[in-house]
């Protein structure tokens, strides 16, 4: 069956601005600075303790080195163009509730001190984008709600939340891509690796830990960051301060110890001595899940506990990995006009616009006696 695909492209219409843009004024931000659970402030913690010495990019420090900001490593930065890939879905939720002011107020954020003129290519997930995985795990990301549900705003605005957001976007100057029966991450990849090819470096802006397994020198990614309000990168340097391990056995390990976001189970769940030590001990020796499931196959590789756990749930092991690696097979083509420096002219007013017209979908507009309000 054919998939249908969905690239809404920019305008690139100047619109003379009227209004005065001011992206950490213009939205109230309360509901995004709710106190974050004990581990994830614990593992932050941590994680910018072991970097806070660094000059480079740095998480919860400066967007871009000093250096390079007073211009004298412009030879190197201009080596390579950066390519900026937005994963627009968990931008539109504040924890689990869909919300378009955290979508507008972390792409102001992001256009404003992150991207500026860099291309970006936002990607949306697809239609029926899970079902695949759903089919391997009926329990992945089964409690997760659909950002494009019906909004009940007034009949004047789109009625789907995501056609907000591509109007948004495409008015910005951001193509959007949104691909029936895909997930957003597994587009992300593939046209990731095209850009590769076409010889530019990539900036992934995702929360989603999904993306690690494709961090490489040229390969970052870029956080919202609640805490600290702000976007902040996340390089190779820093994943081999947090795990003492090279990147690519990323994969490897989420598929061992599981990912409770989404809902796949790990080892421990089977296994219950099998834990995060021994997995990264086990991957550091033998480079990859496939590598550490052919040689326990053939001979002991750990304690008796962790023998009979590669040995027995091998399946359960391979299941986790299918579900959890990103596809780089979609079939999507990069095309050359997504490369061109974003004309940012509309920013301001765009977004003046659209912060102004949630603040109004706030107030009670009474109609039959009831009300209705974006978000």
């Amino acid at each position: 069956m054919m998939k249908m695909v969905e690239i809404a492209m920019p305008t690139n219409l100047h619109i003379k601005p009227t209004l005065t843009f001011n992206p950490s004024a213009s939205i109230s931000t309360w509901n995004l600075r709710k106190k974050p659970r004990e581990t994830t402030k614990r593992k932050l913690g941590a994680v910018f303790a072991s970097i806070s010495s660094s000059s480079h990019d740095t998480i919860g420090e400066e967007l871009w080195p000093r250096s390079e900001l007073c211009g004298s490593n412009k030879e190197k930065r201009a080596s390579k163009k950066r390519v900026f890939f937005l994963d627009v879905n968990p931008l539109c939720y504040a924890g689990s509730t869909p919300s378009l002011h955290s979508f507008a107020h972390w792409i102001s954020l992001f256009f404003s001190q992150v991207s500026l003129t860099d291309p970006v290519i936002a990607v949306l997930d697809g239609d029926g984008g899970s079902e695949h995985r759903r089919q391997l795990l009926p329990s992945y990301k089964a409690h997760r709600r659909k950002f494009s549900r019906k909004s009940s705003a007034p009949q004047k605005y789109p009625a789907e939340r995501s056609h907000v957001v591509m109007d948004v976007l495409t008015k910005c100057n951001v193509p959007v891509v949104k691909i029936e029966g895909h997930e957003a991450d597994d587009v992300v990849a593939t046209l990731a690796g095209q850009v590769l090819q076409n010889g530019h470096k990539v900036v992934i802006a995702s929360p989603d830990k999904d993306f690690k397994q494709l961090i490489s020198e040229d390969v970052q990614i870029v956080l919202p960051i609640a805490e600290l309000n702000r976007w902040s990168f996340y390089t190779l340097k820093h994943y081999i301060s947090q795990y003492n391990c090279d990147p690519c056995s990323d994969l490897s390990f989420r598929c061992i110890m599981g990912d409770e976001v989404d809902g796949v189970p790990g080892i421990q769940n089977v296994a219950p001595g099998f834990g995060r030590k021994t997995a990264l001990k086990l991957l550091k020796k033998h480079g990859s899940l496939q590598n550490l499931l052919d040689a326990a196959a053939v001979r002991t590789v750990g304690k008796k506990y962790a023998q009979d756990a590669l040995t027995k749930h091998s399946d359960y092991l391979r299941r986790n990995y299918e579900i959890l690696a990103l596809r780089r097979d979609v079939d999507v083509q990069l095309k050359e006009e997504w490369l061109v420096e974003r004309d940012r002219c509309n920013d301001s007013i765009i977004l003046s616009n659209f912060f102004k017209l949630l603040e109004q979908s706030k107030r009670p507009t009474y109609q039959s006696g009831s009300h209705s309000k974006i978000d």
